[in-house]
């Protein structure tokens, strides 16, 4: 690029600001510094790395912790590669795991990459964004180079790593798999020639073993960017959908609205910080007022819409918000509730497991004992109660947001 044409990126004082925010680690800081100024003089945007394995089929808030920053890096003008490891979700990352993982089939793999496909274009701009699939490379890929792949890491360093090195010290089996996730992955960036990664805390081990292989391969290492790991709903461990405690980035206004809601009031800043992309004035303020003493449940309001807005639109994070007073404030029900016909006696259990308001009996039996379910506002404590026909509509409703009408057919 000529001194005489302007850079079509901001100085780079100013994309390291924009960068840094809200970041756990970068490693290392002056390599990334020299990149962005190289990427500012010739004109070329930088490749951005961020890979998820399609192990289930939807996408969280959490995730979106990580895609906020790639959102961040293609608003500065450079490019991202979201590459979904279908080869590598055969065998499902070993980080963080006290047991061997069970293997996800070739079929299950590809149901679930094909939902982030759908689902990624909600977080990022599709002029920006590759989608890649990492066993372009590892499928045709013979054998000879793959074994020269394994040589380039040893096994000590692999034993490094703490979930690993802790399985080893209490003789908890590790397959070969496992240990070969880490290359696999790390080489994924020598196949993009990646110029920065990206992933959660937990993913660091990872993320270094692909610089290693970039310099093993003649390459330029890659800077590793690891964001913080966000807490569920129940804000004490890591936003999961196994675990229940997470907020599709799919989900209905509805649920994203209510379920912002519920979270402890202490993790509000941190959801604000994370989980939207509010400019950083912006969260000073609120982390200001919050200290202040002000009413959390007007920020925890702000923050729901917020994330309404992002995975749906201003409109609709305003109409959750009125149905949220609507259902919690004046008692009401939803007006696209579900519907049952009950033409005979049913048993309340058996009605709540094929509503789809109870996973399993044990389920359905644990929420009539914690007083959840409620027929027209009175709870139902009778684990062996029935329901029979009535002539009028009665809504049943199992928790703040389970409802279902109950009408005769008639």
């Amino acid at each position: 690029m000529s001194a005489s044409t302007p850079s079509p990126f901001p100085p780079v004082k100013e994309q390291l600001a924009e960068i840094r925010s809200g970041v756990a680690e970068i490693v290392p800081e002056p390599e990334l510094e020299k990149k962005l100024e190289r990427s500012r003089s010739t004109g070329r945007p930088l490749l951005i790395k961020f890979g998820a394995d399609p192990s289930a089929p939807d996408l969280h808030i959490g995730h979106a912790v990580v895609i906020n920053k790639l959102r961040t890096f293609q608003r500065l003008g450079h490019q991202v590669v979201f590459l979904i490891g279908d080869f590598t979700g055969m065998i499902g990352d070993p980080s963080g795991k006290s047991k061997t993982r069970k293997a996800l089939s070739r079929d299950e793999v590809l149901a679930n990459a094909e939902t982030y496909k759908a689902q990624i274009y909600k977080l990022l701009d599709p002029e920006r964004t590759q989608i890649r699939f990492n066993s372009e490379w590892f499928a045709p890929m013979p054998i000879d180079e793959f074994m020269k792949l394994t040589s380039r890491y040893t096994v000590a360093r692999l034993l490094e790593r703490d979930d690993f090195r802790k399985r080893f010290t209490e003789q908890t089996p590790i397959t070969m798999m496992e240990m070969l996730y880490p290359l696999i992955q790390g080489y994924d960036s020598v196949a993009l020639k990646a110029d920065v990664e990206l992933g959660g805390r937990d993913q660091t081990f990872n993320l270094l073993v692909g610089r290693t292989l970039q310099e093993a391969y003649g390459q330029e290492p890659q800077v590793i960017l690891t964001m913080p790991i966000l807490e569920g709903t129940d804000g004490e461990q890591k936003m999961s959908k196994s675990l229940g405690n997470y907020i599709g980035v799919c989900d209905s206004p509805r649920d994203i609205f209510g379920r912002t809601m519920s979270i402890p009031d202490g993790l509000i800043l941190r959801w604000f910080r994370l989980a939207t992309d509010l400019p950083a004035a912006e969260l000073d303020a609120i982390e200001a007022a919050l200290g202040a003493g002000e009413n959390p449940s007007t920020f925890k309001r702000r923050l729901g819409r917020e994330l309404v807005r992002l995975y749906h639109d201003g409109e609709q994070a305003q109409a959750a918000e009125a149905e949220f007073n609507s259902l919690f404030r004046q008692g009401g029900v939803p007006e696209d509730v579900a519907e049952r016909v009950l033409s005979e006696s049913v048993a309340l259990i058996d009605l709540l497991c094929e509503a789809g308001l109870a996973e399993s009996k044990g389920e359905a039996r644990k929420l009539i004992r914690q007083g959840a379910v409620s027929l027209d506002g009175l709870k139902l404590s009778d684990e062996a109660g029935r329901l029979e026909p009535a002539d009028t509509a009665r809504v049943l409703k199992v928790g703040k947001r389970r409802f279902l009408r109950l009408t005769s057919g008639a």
